[in-house]
């Protein structure tokens, strides 16, 4: 067997073996990193992030980021629950800080470990708004998006060397130009859609989670409607980006409304 064909298989078994349903996705998806190694290291980088930067503890706007947080992580342990997943979060060790910073971002490491950057505040405007950057975020833990990013790039990363045994014995000249194209697909036909499926997704999940935790899922469309108003038209065009167009975005938000209330109306949550 060449060193091609045995890559193959050696990538294919990989795939084929490293795989966990995820039970708020249904799908079977790449675990090539056990939890096992992730959360401890997120935990310790975490950690150092709070030690770099100026946390915001004691105000009214700390204690809501914290409060929302733990309504959306009680949502999503009533939700396993209720599905047959108890104790899938038992490794998790949830944490919500506010950062004082003037970047409109919020962040979520693997394992619970979630960051709301004070600039962000004034597009959430509200409870809801907040509850849908939270929500959003604690979906990304709830998904192992951070594992599947990992996996994924390790299989790129074994992919150019399979590219690089395939063109070895040609010109260098051709070598490179080999190794440029299969980094420019893998990243714009692989690496893209992928991270922004995983935004889908973590949108769904949390519109789900914010309507069980009491906070209308109507509200998630005006707070991206004021996200996309505040970034002034200034983005990548989608297939360039990691993330959805504001449009697509808002339009998969409103077809899943009905659904993240009739999911909510199960543990007696009832909007008008």
């Amino acid at each position: 067997m060449n060193k091609c064909k045995l890559f193959f298989v050696l990538s294919i078994l990989a795939l084929v073996f490293s795989c966990a349903k995820n039970p708020f996705t249904g799908k079977n998806t790449m675990a090539l990193v056990p939890n096992s190694e992730i959360l401890p290291s997120a935990f310790q980088q975490y950690g150092a992030f709070l030690k770099e930067n100026k946390v915001v503890s004691g105000t009214t706007d700390a204690k809501r980021v914290e409060s929302i947080g733990i309504k959306i992580k009680t949502a999503a342990e009533k939700w396993l629950n209720a599905n047959g997943y108890q104790g899938y979060l038992k490794d998790y060790q949830w944490e919500y800080k506010l950062v004082e910073s003037k970047e409109v971002n919020a962040w979520c490491m693997p394992g619970g470990k979630i960051v709301v950057y004070s600039g962000i505040l004034p597009i959430t405007k509200d409870d809801e708004g907040l509850a849908t950057v939270l929500g959003h975020e604690v979906s990304h833990a709830l998904a192992n998006h951070g594992q599947q990013r990992m996996s994924a790039g390790m299989l790129q990363q074994l992919g150019a060397v399979g590219v690089g045994a395939a063109v070895g014995s040609n010109s260098e000249q051709t070598q490179q130009i080999a190794m440029t194209a299969y980094g420019a697909a893998t990243q714009i036909g692989g690496m893209l859609p992928f991270s922004r499926s995983h935004e889908s997704e973590a949108d769904k999940i949390g519109l789900t989670l914010m309507a069980i935790a009491g906070y209308n899922p109507e509200k998630a469309v005006e707070f991206w409607g004021r996200m996309s108003a505040s970034s002034g038209g200034k983005k990548p065009q989608e297939f360039m980006s990691t993330h959805p167009s504001d449009e697509t975005r808002i339009a998969n938000l409103r077809r899943l409304i009905p659904e993240a209330k009739a999911e909510a109306l199960k543990f007696g949550v009832v909007f008008k």
